[in-house]
């Protein structure tokens, strides 16, 4: 049953920056969910202080082709949320024995490759082990994720073939999915149990999280499962997550789960003793600087206080999981649609400006310009030079082929059937990829030479660098 109420507790009012009473409170946060119609894909909103819910309310339709409108038991689905719960299941093999953070990756995934460094549990769960994301990969092949079906040995399958990493371990933060797609196998092989099992066994049901599963199977029937829609020029389409990896992401769960899980771990019942320690421990580089990012979770600052949290994005569903300490407040954030990523404020950040006040020195309320792509100048390529690309390359990391073209004086990358990109050159033999392709737009391709003859490509995105393709022939 929908539940139409707005529950509102509030404890300690005179820390606010601000009087206001309940129903202000209400008339502002409706406001700022105005966006969210009653007809259209929607999300949920819960914020928790002191361990007592105080507000929850959902807007908006779980199905549209059904006409099922969202409720605060809706389940949706979390995104990289989902990390923090594969970083707590380790943490806790690792307490009970099983495991050490400082053991290499290979002791319990012997394929892995030998980079010639071990590749620490540590690193891993603070996206410093260097691996490639593999659904980058699997999109510079033209299958992003979503466009198969992915299962985690899918994913194994693709890291395994990496011959080389973004970085050495420990040089810096570069986020990879690779890392917690590798934990959700590691669990299971270490405990004997699913990371499904073991989490609903060990943080679940310990933590009151009734609503909570896992996308460990895109087929089975999730009761009140709220469907993920994008939003075209004039029209809805579904847009789910088809695959069955997860640990990286595909927690499906509620805002008030999220509550529970935060007031969980927060008031020290996670592990025995408390995890908590180790669940906001940041990341030391060999250089000895610092990222701030824990097991799972940003540790920040954000209005002069500590900031804990988290976003999520898998196909079209969004998420976010806060927590201020200081305030004693966590605030949930699930929702079905991808339609507002552009819009000019985050519906977060104004829902937060209402509960915490601002202690720091200068406002940190975001400020929004041109967020428009820089264009990259263009660089003068003779037509000999030119045509000296074209060729056939494959690659055994992408395990794919590219065919690079000279299509009257612009160089073209087929990447596959009927897929053709432009590769924009803006240096010596370096062009990028400003858009099209499947998991390519943005890339940079840089063409690799021996003296004067090409004899391959690599091609860098944002979370995989240099994957290497090899000159077979010429066009």
């Amino acid at each position: 049953m929908k539940k139409l109420a707005t529950i509102l507790y509030f404890l300690s009012v005179t820390s606010f920056t601000f009087a206001q009473t309940g129903a202000d409170t209400t008339a502002r946060i409706e406001k700022i969910f105005s966006r969210y119609q009653s007809q259209n894909p929607g999300c949920q909103l819960a914020v928790s202080r002191n361990g007592k819910v105080i507000f929850s309310r959902a807007w908006g339709m779980a199905d549209l082709e059904h006409n099922l409108p969202l409720t605060t038991e809706s389940i949706i689905e979390a995104g990289s949320v989902s990390k923090q719960f594969t970083a707590a299941a380790v943490l806790l093999l690792e307490q009970q024995g099983r495991l050490s953070l400082d053991d290499d990756i290979r002791r319990y995934i012997p394929e892995m490759p030998d980079y010639g460094t071990p590749i620490t549990l540590r690193r891993m769960m603070h996206h410093a082990s260097g691996l490639r994301d593999w659904g980058s990969v699997a999109g510079i092949a033209g299958w992003p994720r979503t466009t198969k079906t992915y299962n985690n040995n899918d994913a194994l399958d693709i890291i395994v073939h990496q011959k080389a990493l973004n970085h050495k371990p420990g040089d810096e933060f570069l986020y990879s999915n690779s890392n917690y797609n590798l934990f959700a196998i590691l669990v299971e092989r270490v405990s004997g149990m699913s990371l499904a099992e073991y989490t609903r066994k060990y943080i679940f049901e310990p933590a009151g999280m009734t609503h909570t599963q896992w996308r460990d199977n895109f087929k089975r029937i999730v009761q009140n499962r709220a469907i993920a829609y994008e939003k075209t020029a004039d029209r809805y389409e579904t847009d789910m997550p088809n695959e069955y990896v997860y640990g990286n992401g595909g927690l499906l769960t509620t805002t008030e789960d999220l509550l529970k899980w935060n007031d969980y771990y927060w008031g020290g019942q996670f592990g025995r003793p408390s995890l908590l320690p180790k669940q906001l421990t940041i990341e030391v580089f060999n250089n000895k600087t610092t990222y701030p990012y824990g097991a799972g979770l940003f540790v920040s600052k954000a209005k002069g206080q500590d900031y804990v949290y988290h976003t999520g994005s898998t196909a079209s569903y969004r998420a976010m999981l806060e927590r201020y300490p200081q305030q004693n407040l966590s605030i949930a954030w699930l929702s079905n649609t991808s339609e507002f990523d552009t819009a000019s404020y985050n519906v977060i950040r104004e829902v937060g400006n209402l509960f915490v006040p601002d202690r720091s020195a200068t406002s940190d309320k975001a400020t929004v310009g041109n967020t428009s792509p820089k264009q990259p100048e263009t660089f003068a390529i003779s037509a000999a030079t030119l045509a000296s690309y074209a060729g056939t390359y494959e690659s055994d990391e992408a395990q794919a082929t590219f065919t690079v073209m000279d299509r009257n004086g612009r160089l073209v990358l087929r990447q596959a059937p009927g897929v053709d990109v432009e590769l924009l050159p803006i240096g010596e033999n370096i062009f990028k990829v400003t858009a099209g392709g499947r998991g390519l737009s943005g890339a940079t391709i840089t063409f690799v030479r021996n003296n004067l003859d090409v004899n391959g490509l690599n091609v860098t995105v944002s979370r995989a660098r240099n994957v290497s393709f090899q000159k077979k022939s010429k066009q």
